[in-house]
């Protein structure tokens, strides 16, 4: 009942024809949002970043792998009129440090709920890019009471369902590239970039691994959401993903990719609104 295609998904930006398609554009970081109130939480033997801003009821903004939490910053200004908005640089990522245990997205998620303990938040809904949309479908698995509604942008829930090469795109090239440059000037461990890019690929190479039983459990209200040129995710994936999930919905942004919001932050913000009921 939840599956419903948004009308306004109709109403495309005009672009010039002779202009890069929008989906092959990757979009600056955008810059901080100013009234942030920002901190370190000690969670899992770890130093995780986070901000805050905003009132209303809690939201998480959970980034992709290799990223930050500064790729959020349009959607950041989009939500918080409504919301408490909760950004969080991911263990390793960013401001954040790591430790030397294997990665794994249940640890990430975990990470997730210990801040949320410290927050003393007892439940927010969830919005994910990627890896961090893994890590709101794996609250959802692992800790429904603890998870609202979950938009989960451009995630996969078996290795399978990640495109051949994709480091090899143009456009996903260029985003890594970036991503190293972000983690020098963002990490404590600034020299450390390798390493910390060879101690995550390990997990993307087994993981995530979910069992169509496990989407099946899922009682949160989720939203599949991707571009209709994403460079990493195969559209079936995607469809199965939200065919899988009871009741979820699907919806694919035309004219962009896995950068979706950044290429198109209005229609994503659009769309993100509508799901969380703020429009």
């Amino acid at each position: 009942m939840r599956r419903v295609l948004l009308a306004f998904l109709l109403f495309l930006p005009f672009q010039a024809a002779n202009s890069e398609p929008l989906w092959q554009t990757l979009p600056p970081t955008p810059t901080p949002v100013p009234g942030e109130h920002s901190g370190h939480a000690k969670v899992n033997g770890i130093s995780l970043y986070y901000a805050t801003i905003g009132h209303g009821s809690p939201v998480v903004l959970l980034h992709g792998g290799l990223s930050n939490s500064e790729y959020w910053g349009n959607q950041v200004r989009a939500l918080a009129p409504h919301h408490t908005v909760i950004v969080v640089d991911s263990r390793g990522h960013g401001r954040s440090t790591r430790d030397a245990r294997p990665y794994g997205y249940d640890l990430m998620a975990d990470d997730v709920i210990a801040l949320l303990d410290t927050l003393h938040i007892a439940k927010a809904d969830v919005v994910g890019w990627s890896d961090g949309a893994i890590l709101g479908l794996d609250l959802a698995i692992r800790h429904p009471d603890r998870v609202g509604k979950v938009f989960a942008f451009a995630a996969n829930t078996v290795t399978s369902g990640v495109q051949e090469g994709v480091e090899k795109n143009p456009t996903f090239a260029r985003f890594i590239e970036r991503a190293g440059h972000e983690y020098e000037k963002l990490s404590a461990t600034p020299k450390e970039y390798d390493a910390f890019v060879a101690q995550i690929t390990k997990m993307w190479e087994t993981e995530p691994n979910w069992t169509d039983a496990q989407l099946q459990s899922i009682r949160s209200s989720v939203l599949v959401v991707d571009g209709d040129h994403d460079e990493a995710i195969k559209r079936a994936h995607t469809e199965y993903i939200a065919a899988a999930i009871p009741g979820a919905g699907l919806l694919i942004l035309p004219n962009t990719s896995h950068f979706a919001f950044l290429q198109d932050p209005a229609l994503f913000n659009a769309a993100l609104l509508h799901f969380l009921g703020d429009r």
